[in-house]
């Protein structure tokens, strides 16, 4: 799996844009806000591409161990077998 993270926040580190959605096969967010930005901002490049919520609060701190072992639980369903 390849895996890239983009911001769509503009002075994120990686500000997502459209050649990044375009690449991805998915995009996984945290917040259905993020989602819903993603939408409005890309929907050319988005196409069919899924958009997954993990309903995940972006409340937490860059690597807190809590928001990693949230994020690591919800992305188990979507692991390679």
């Amino acid at each position: 799996m390849d895996v890239l993270s983009a911001g769509i926040a503009s002075d994120a580190d990686t500000p997502i844009d459209a050649e990044l959605v375009a690449w991805a096969d998915r995009i996984f967010v945290m917040e259905k806000r993020q989602a819903a930005a993603i939408r409005g901002r890309f929907p050319e490049a988005l196409g069919d591409t899924w958009i997954v919520c993990l309903a995940i609060p972006d409340r937490y701190r860059f690597m807190q161990p809590e928001l990693v072992e949230r994020i690591e639980r919800a992305m188990e369903p979507f692991a390679p077998s």
